[in-house]
């Protein structure tokens, strides 16, 4: 005889967890559709390279800002000693009035000129007369003096206030862009992490291959074909030598030398082992001595790329330029033809 039971429902709990379950599933399957894909060595490189241009461009506004900020403590410092010392000019006019009128006045509180007109020697009394017309006009001209002093102080006082502010917002400066490249930075670095050892190390190959690219060797030594282009000058000569000197040195933002450096940091380091001081940043340096076209470069000469004028570096000869490029690479030679070129620069 066939059993009427009803078949037992599944219970409340087992049910419940079989539906979360499948909820869970669900929804990582839905993640894992929608999830970015992971980015190619391609993707990352171009992104890390953008990364590291705007780096760059933040890291010569804040050696800008830097140098600006040098130069404006230099001159409150200034401006603050000259304010002392009129301050003390000051004083000693208005001590030299006071003894004066103490002296003028120091017989009482009878008017001189009357004092005089009574005194019984008509001699005496013009000579007197003709003294206290010339303590008088000492006596004014001084209060002159003081005057002038005193509005000469108050503009003095008003220009170094203003340089304090000046310096205040330079600082502010500073600090924003130095932030700004340490977080691009940072994000660059980020990208970099997502890749295998491998891939960041056929990466760097790939890069070092691409800066010496046409040099007849490797972008990082002195092994580059330079040609037989002249040096400008003999201080220009002295400035490329210097910065070969340093081939293989880190690129760091912000430094200048000797163990690291930045576009910049380079050049303006090399110039001045030739006994020449050129401005801190790219683009003060666009601006440093006779602009060239690029068949006119000699070797020695600055080279500025980027319509900003962002990054600089030295013509090498033959095509090629000597530089610090970017973070994770050093001070190496590199094909002219690889960055936007704009113009070059002649010093002296």
């Amino acid at each position: 005889m066939a059993s009427h039971r009803r078949p037992k429902p599944p219970s409340r709990t087992r049910v419940t967890v079989l539906t979360a379950t499948a909820a869970a599933a669900v929804a990582l399957t839905s993640q894992a559709a929608n999830a970015a894909p992971t980015p190619s060595k391609a993707d990352v490189k171009e992104k890390v390279d953008k990364l590291y241009e705007d780096a760059e461009k933040a890291t010569e506004k804040a050696n800008g800002a830097k140098e600006a900020q040098e130069k404006l403590e230099k001159q409150v410092t200034a401006l603050q000693d000259k304010v002392a010392r009129g301050q003390d000019e000051l004083n000693e006019m208005r001590d030299g009035l006071g003894l004066m009128a103490s002296n003028q006045y120091r017989t009482g509180g009878i008017d001189p000129a009357l004092q005089l007109f009574l005194s019984s020697d008509p001699d005496s009394y013009l000579e007197k007369a003709s003294t206290l017309d010339q303590v008088s006009a000492k006596q004014a001209a001084s209060l002159q003096k003081i005057q002038d002093k005193q509005r000469t102080l108050a503009q003095q006082r008003k220009e170094a206030q203003g340089k304090v502010k000046d310096l205040a917002d330079t600082r502010k400066q500073l600090t924003k862009k130095k932030q700004e490249a340490q977080s691009k930075l940072a994000a660059a670095q980020k990208l970099l992490n997502t890749l295998t050892e491998k891939e960041r190390a056929d990466l760097a190959k790939a890069e070092e291959e691409r800066a010496s690219r046409g040099s007849g060797g490797s972008g990082s030594t002195t092994r580059t074909d330079l040609g037989n282009t002249p040096a400008s000058s003999s201080r220009a000569a002295a400035a490329f030598a210097a910065a070969q000197g340093k081939i293989g040195t880190p690129y760091v933002y912000g430094a200048s030398g000797p163990s690291s450096f930045d576009c910049s940091g380079l050049t303006s380091w090399a110039y001045a082992q030739a006994g020449v001081s050129i401005p801190r940043t790219s683009e003060s340096q666009a601006n440093a001595g006779t602009r060239l076209s690029q068949s006119q470069l000699q070797k020695g000469d600055l080279v500025i790329f980027y319509g900003d004028l962002h990054h600089v570096g030295f013509y090498a000869g033959n095509g090629q330029v000597l530089h610090a490029p970017k973070p994770g690479a050093s001070v190496r030679y590199e094909s002219i033809g690889n960055m936007p070129f704009q113009f070059g620069v002649r010093i002296g």
